[in-house]
């Protein structure tokens, strides 16, 4: 205030002051004339009323906005890897820490520093050895992130900010220039009123501290809600970037098929003697067991035309035989049948390869027998290998329960079973062999379902274990996503080169031309 007062001509202050005096005045007056018609206690108390009740709506709404604000503008990506998530972590930690009076709005070097420190964040996450993390990044990739980010910032502006659609950046430097000069014109009042009225000043100021202390409260959290989104939008597609699951072309990743699918639905058609061909990427489904426990039954069953009852795969080259499954309801599924995990054919790196290309694994263990050892230590070392592939996520895995018909007693098979509430000796050994399947091989005893697949009894295929893998369909076509992109990365990265080294071919062929251009006969 003292520094604002130097500054001011005491003559145009004068004359100033003489051109209010007469409202001024009236200020004044109508404060004596409460004060001498006894009125004044009531114009305090209303004063202070109308200051309490104006204070908390403001405050309401500052609540109504924040809750507004605080709502997440960027969620993690489902699909992403389960490394990611410790990352994305990082990056939610950085954009609760920024403060408003760290990353000035008026200063536009915020935005590369804030956008910078955050890409350093996501790149010492995925490289922790590199020095200078930044510098793994590609140009073309590096502008994909801000032309991503930008975009969705947009979307964001338009829709929560008030007159973002209608205020020009340089609207907003105007209206900061003015609000200076206008702060100085108030400051002037301010001194004034303590001359003329000193009681009615000290509540004005009194009003203005509480009104400003509002809309501050206000200002601060519409300037950290930007900062939390543009970080949070910044290491969105840094982490997209850093996984490897940001492809440079915008074509929807299951509108065509991978090579890997593209060969095994040519061969299904084959085996089967049919020509039509699929245009989006297909589920694949992994069925895996032991010998003879019923996986050749179970696929038959799915699709409907129990053909045979025996495991149909040599041991030869094709290990794991493709068909092609379609339902109503269910995307279409490449299903895999395989070798006996306890047979001599059976390749356990031939079965981790297809477990990694699967989006839905089955696993088919007989009920009526007990020693389930040969089961769990292949599908622990399926587990292991899993847990290792921090870069995609597991595909579901359903386990099929055959053979119950086989359950004690016998010679009973009157279905439908309530497990639930088992009223009978053969529902209760049904029971008993779900609960010991999903105890021996450490699944949750609801993705255990019990099924009969012996010809002319095919029971709980069509209900239970349908619904079981409709239910986990989004859980597999996320899977399949991060599949598809992953195979599209590669394929980008080999369609990149192949052009880019065709261009430099060109350019190097017609060089000596250019070059005789320029300089000229």
């Amino acid at each position: 205030m003292k520094s604002t007062l130097a500054r001011i001509d005491p003559l145009r202050l004068l004359v100033f002051i003489l051109m209010l005096l007469p409202l001024l005045a009236l200020l004044g007056f109508g404060f004596f004339w409460l004060w001498q018609s006894g009125n004044l206690q009531y114009w305090l108390i209303a004063l202070v009323i109308c200051g309490s009740l104006g204070y908390g709506l403001q405050y309401w709404l500052v609540r109504q906005q924040r809750q507004l604000l605080n709502a997440p503008v960027t969620a993690p990506n489902p699909q992403w890897p389960p490394n990611a998530d410790a990352v994305w972590q990082r990056v939610e930690a950085l954009a609760e820490t920024c403060n408003p009076q760290d990353w000035p709005l008026e200063e536009g070097t915020w935005i590369l520093s804030l956008g910078q420190k955050t890409l350093e964040t996501v790149a010492h996450s995925y490289h922790p050895d590199v020095e200078k993390p930044l510098l793994e990044l590609t140009i073309p990739h590096t502008l994909l992130i801000i032309e991503r980010a930008s975009r969705d910032l947009r979307r964001d502006f338009a829709e929560k900010i008030p007159f973002s659609t209608r205020l020009t950046i340089g609207d907003f430097f105007r209206i900061q220039r003015w609000k200076a000069k206008a702060e100085k014109v108030i400051d002037i009042y301010r001194a004034g009123s303590i001359l003329i009225n000193p009681l009615n000043a000290l509540l004005g100021e009194a009003w203005r501290h509480l009104r400003e202390r509002s809309f501050d409260q206000a200002r601060d959290e519409l300037h950290r809600w930007l900062l939390r989104a543009y970080v949070c939008k910044v290491g969105y597609y840094a982490i997209d970037l850093y996984s490897g699951r940001l492809t440079l072309t915008d074509e929807a990743l299951i509108e065509s098929t991978t090579p890997e699918s593209k060969t095994d639905l040519e061969q299904a058609q084959e085996a089967a003697q049919e020509t039509a061909a699929t245009a989006a990427e297909p589920l694949r489904i992994l069925v895996l067991g032991r010998t003879n426990a019923g996986k050749s039954s179970l696929i038959n069953a799915l699709f409907g035309n129990l053909a045979a009852t025996t495991e149909q795969l040599p041991d030869g080259k094709q290990t794991f035989k493709p068909s092609v499954l379609t339902r109503e309801g269910f995307t279409q599924a490449l299903i895999f049948d395989s070798p006996g995990c306890d047979s001599a054919g059976f390749d356990p790196a031939k079965m981790l390869a297809a477990a990694k290309n699967a989006d839905l694994i089955l696993w088919v263990s007989a009920a009526n027998r007990p020693d389930r050892q040969s089961e769990r230590e292949c599908l622990d070392q399926l587990r292991s290998a899993q847990a290792a592939w921090t870069d995609r996520r597991s595909p579901p895995l359903l386990v099929a329960a055959s053979f119950i018909d086989r359950l004690r007693p016998v010679n009973e098979w009157q279905p439908p079973y309530d497990l639930t509430q088992p009223s009978n000796t053969k529902s209760l050994n049904i029971n008993a062999a779900v609960q010991a399947i999903a105890s021996d091989l450490a699944v949750p005893v609801e993705k255990v379902i019990p099924v009969c697949l012996l010809k002319g009894k095919v029971y709980n295929v069509d209900d239970s274990l349908w619904a079981a893998i409709l239910s986990h369909q989004d859980e597999a076509l996320r899977v399949r996503m991060m599949r598809c992109m992953d195979a599209r990365k590669r394929a980008e990265d080999w369609e990149l080169l192949r052009r880019q080294m065709l261009d430099a071919g060109r350019f190097l062929r017609n060089l000596p031309e250019m070059l005789g251009k320029r300089t000229g006969p």
